[in-house]
């Protein structure tokens, strides 16, 4: 329903209605600003702003044979109205209106964009603190490396999540401009007073300097920030996509009953939602390479960037709406297993402990290099046994890596027998977890 829902409300702001009326919002203003600088009568602006109406169907009929979208607007408000029709669009090209209206559809869909991204935070924040001190093995390349928490993994998520907002805070100031400065941008007939009426009107910020267009940088910048956002999306779906593994286990997206993950095998549980955003992101992503090549147009403005944006802009809103609110659904029902996290800490036999080892060493004289023999010698070690199908643990619970390292008599000489049982302990490795989400979570 989140999903829907979102989806919908988005959908509305970049349907054809939603077009034409941001279209007639900045004509109203235009003809609001001429009657306040004294040029329309009262009695004309209040017959146009209550009385101006557009139709769809004679709009198309009248491109038809216009073969232009503004004009065919124009002609169908203006059958709406009586003489005071004279007044609408007066002064302006048709730029000053599209681009103006566009500002106001990509301010209200950027908008709705942020409030996803602050739920989707929020979803982030809740499981962080649930996991805080969840225990899990970090890896790198893959492979072991040393212990961590879930918590962890979801706090550098909310922070980096948190980055694309402030980005896209900022990028909703870029966007939020218009412009009534005519033909060639040199407001030549408006006033400059006008403009700024208007776009206040608007909740806008007038260009301070336009041609025919909005420069596309603003456009660039903008879908740049969504292809950004969308790369740490992917980069958290294809995470739960890893730990959803057979092999790994630690966490799947939540399976409702019902479900089915295969047509041919009936056990099947797969990470779909998480591939389903993975997908998105690429796409997503996609907009944001066109969106720069509009910014080099032909001198005061060519037509080259429209065709791009009646895809990238209302594709990229609406896509990115409808990711975030999968995405924030997925984490909010994500199934995390502690279990099979403490399982496979466990997997290597005690090398995620080698560092630990490694670092006491030299605190005894002993020299980094040598100090790395006598560590990656029994590391070596568990991996043969590890590959012989050799258990991780003995009956004891004592681990392999640990098993060996007591047996080093060079190891046991330098730093004693208690010292290395010490650096098993997996308190060493979360003492510092309340610190960093102070510095994340505040």
């Amino acid at each position: 329903m989140i999903e829907r829902y979102a989806r919908e409300k988005m959908k509305k702001l970049w349907d054809m209605n939603a077009k034409y009326s941001a279209w007639l919002e900045v004509e109203k203003a235009l003809v609001r600003g001429w009657n306040k600088l004294g040029l329309i009568p009262d009695s004309d602006c209040e017959k146009i702003c209550k009385n101006a109406k557009f139709d769809i169907a004679r709009i198309d009929a009248i491109e038809a044979v216009t073969k232009h979208d503004l004009i065919a607007f124009t002609t169908s408000v203006s059958e709406s109205l009586g003489e005071e029709s004279r007044w609408f669009h007066y002064g302006i090209t048709s730029s000053d209106c599209i681009d103006t209206a566009v500002a106001l559809q990509m301010r209200d869909s950027l908008k709705l964009i942020i409030e996803d991204i602050k739920e989707l935070r929020e979803a982030i924040k809740q499981r962080a603190f649930e996991h805080k001190n969840t225990l899990m093995v970090g890896r790198s390349h893959g492979i072991h490396g040393e212990p961590i928490t879930f918590g962890l993994v979801c706090a550098i998520w909310y922070d980096e999540i948190g980055r694309h907002l402030k980005a896209l805070e900022s990028s909703l100031e870029i966007i939020s401009v218009g412009q009534l400065s005519g033909a060639m941008g040199n407001l030549a007939h408006t006033p400059i007073e006008l403009e700024e009426l208007v776009c206040k009107d608007l909740g806008l910020k007038a260009a301070p300097a336009s041609n025919q267009v909005i420069q596309r940088d603003r456009y660039a910048r903008l879908m740049s920030d969504l292809a950004l956002l969308a790369s740490s999306c992917e980069k958290i779906a294809v995470e739960i996509r890893h730990l959803q593994r057979t092999e790994v286990y630690e966490a799947e997206e939540y399976f409702s009953e019902g479900q089915k993950g295969s047509s041919a095998m009936p056990h099947k549980r797969n990470p779909v939602l998480s591939e389903n955003i993975t997908g998105l992101c690429r796409i997503i992503r996609s907009f944001a390479l066109p969106a720069m090549e509009n910014v080099a147009l032909w001198h005061e403005r060519d037509i080259s960037h429209s065709s791009v944006e009646r895809f990238i802009l209302p594709d990229g809103f609406i896509t990115t709406d409808f990711m975030l609110a999968r995405l924030t659904g997925l984490i909010q029902k994500l199934v995390v297993y502690p279990k099979n996290m403490m399982k496979n800490l466990n997997l290597t036999g005690g090398l995620v402990f080698s560092q630990r080892i490694l670092l006491e060493l030299p605190k005894k004289g002993v020299s980094r290099e040598d100090a790395y023999k006598i560590v990656q010698r029994n590391a070596m070690k568990v991996w043969s046994d590890l590959q012989e199908g050799k258990s991780a643990l003995n009956e004891k619970g004592e681990s392999l890596y640990l098993q060996y390292l007591l047996a080093d008599s060079e190891l046991v000489g330098f730093i004693g027998e208690q010292a290395i049982k010490e650096c098993f302990e997996l308190s060493y490795y979360t003492k510092n977890v309340d610190s960093i989400f102070k510095r994340v979570f505040g």
